[in-house]
C-alpha cells in the first residue's frame, strides 16, 4: 500500500512538473514604471521575481488587454521598426545591470528620441538560450525595464515607451559558444510615429 501511495505520488508530482513547464513560450509585453504610450495597455509581464502577471497572447496586433482600471489596445508591434541611430545594449550573463559603455550607448539613444520627441519607442528585452523559457522571459523584462529606466532618468518621457520580452526566443547568433550568446543578450530599440 506505501509503494502504491509513493508511486502516485511520484506521477502526481510528474504531471505537476509537466504543466507547469510548457506554458510560457510566447513573449510578454509589458508597460513598468511609467505610464502606457498612446494605444499601449497599462498591464504587466509574468516575473518570478515578483509582482507581474503575463499577458494571454503573443500576438500584438491590437489584441485586447488582460482588464485593468483603464485599459486600451496593446500597440502593434509589426508597426515598429529599427533606426539606425538607435543602437543596442548588451548585458552580462545573467544580469540585467547597465554597463558603463553601454550606458554612454544609452545616452545617444536618449539624445536621439528627445530631438524626435513625436516617436514613441519599444524596447525589446532578449536573453541567450540558456535558462528556461520562463527565466528568460523574466530576466529579458528586467533588461527591458533597466534600460527604460535609464533613459527616463536621462529625460526621455516615460509615456513613449513600452517594454516586451521575448526571453531566448529571437536570437540575433545561433552558435553555441559565449560570442555568439554575448551578442543574444541585449535590448533592442524599435519606433513608431505618434
Amino acid at each position: 500500500m506505501l509503494r502504491r501511495c509513493s508511486h502516485l505520488a511520484f506521477l502526481f508530482l510528474l504531471v505537476a512538473a509537466l504543466a507547469l513547464s510548457g506554458c510560457a513560450k510566447r513573449p510578454a509585453t509589458t508597460q513598468a514604471a511609467a505610464p502606457a504610450p498612446t494605444g499601449a495597455a497599462t498591464s504587466t509581464a509574468a516575473a518570478p521575481s515578483g509582482g507581474s502577471q503575463m499577458q494571454s497572447g503573443g500576438t500584438p496586433s491590437g489584441a485586447a488587454a488582460t482588464p485593468a482600471p483603464t485599459t486600451t489596445a496593446r500597440p502593434a508591434v509589426q508597426d515598429f521598426a529599427a533606426v539606425a541611430d538607435l543602437t543596442d545594449v548588451f548585458f552580462d550573463f545573467d544580469k540585467y545591470d547597465i554597463r558603463p559603455n553601454d550606458a554612454k550607448t544609452l545616452d545617444t539613444n536618449a539624445n536621439w528620441l528627445k530631438s524626435n520627441p513625436n516617436h514613441l519607442v519599444l524596447i525589446e528585452g532578449h536573453c541567450d538560450e540558456r535558462g528556461t523559457n520562463e527565466y528568460n522571459l523574466a530576466l529579458g523584462e528586467r533588461r527591458a525595464k533597466s534600460t527604460m529606466n535609464y533613459l527616463v532618468s536621462q529625460g526621455v518621457q516615460a509615456n513613449r515607451i513600452t517594454i516586451i520580452s521575448y526571453g531566448e526566443e529571437r536570437p540575433q547568433c545561433t552558435e553555441h559558444t559565449e560570442a555568439c550568446w554575448a551578442k543574444n543578450r541585449r535590448a533592442h530599440f524599435l519606433v513608431k510615429p505618434r
